[in-house]
């Protein structure tokens, strides 16, 4: 870690319906301006018209866009706030888990790796998708198209892309969405705490 121009770098990621994009408003919401939340990229292209594709070629080329978007988002804000906590609403490996042939090609196809993609992030905070607990992921976000049972597999993919990052935090399934939130922010707070003491 370290190699990037910025304070530090926290991805939030999961299955889809997992509660990541609540947790990063709320802990900016309490932390303040001291936090800059990077919004996930495939929201923005997906809420902006960008085409949905099923076969195997538009799925590549929609997320190589998404990708790109992604390590942009990242990279401005990172430039216009070198001193604030990024909380990144997802990040660049989330797409090896929707790539049709896998993340070693994703990789290929890039031109990166695991290794210097996990290297941008100083901490990985992974809520697990509210799926694995047959509950409803339908919620508040109208881009979201993951069935049940989709969105279980994608969260199984991406435990496994992200979960050798050294400092991998899951934050599990709860009936409760007040206490899983609880413990994400809590999670979150934690990171941040080893993170600045590292500094």
């Amino acid at each position: 870690m370290g190699t990037n121009n910025h304070r530090m770098r926290i991805v939030l990621t999961g299955g889809p319906g997992g509660g990541k994009t609540t947790a990063a408003d709320l802990f900016r919401r309490e932390i303040g301006d001291e936090v800059v939340v990077v919004p996930e990229a495939a929201t923005l292209l997906f809420s902006g018209g960008f085409p949905r594709v099923g076969d195997p070629k538009g799925q590549r080329a929609v997320q190589q866009a998404i990708y790109h978007v992604q390590r942009n988002l990242e990279d401005v804000q990172a430039a216009c706030y070198p001193g604030r906590i990024l909380l990144c609403d997802r990040g660049t490996l989330d797409g090896a888990a929707y790539w049709p042939e896998g993340p070693e090609d994703f990789f290929s196809a890039l031109g990166t790796t695991r290794e210097a993609e996990l290297d941008r992030y100083d901490a990985v905070i992974f809520f697990r998708t509210a799926a694995a607990g047959g509950m409803n992921i339908e919620g508040g976000n109208p881009i979201r198209t993951e069935d049940q049972a989709t969105a279980v597999d994608l969260d199984l993919r991406l435990e496994q892309i992200w979960g050798r990052h050294p400092r991998f935090v899951l934050v599990p399934h709860n009936r409760s969405f007040f206490k899983k939130i609880t413990f994400g922010l809590a999670s979150i707070e934690s990171i941040v705490d080893q993170l600045q003491r590292r500094s």
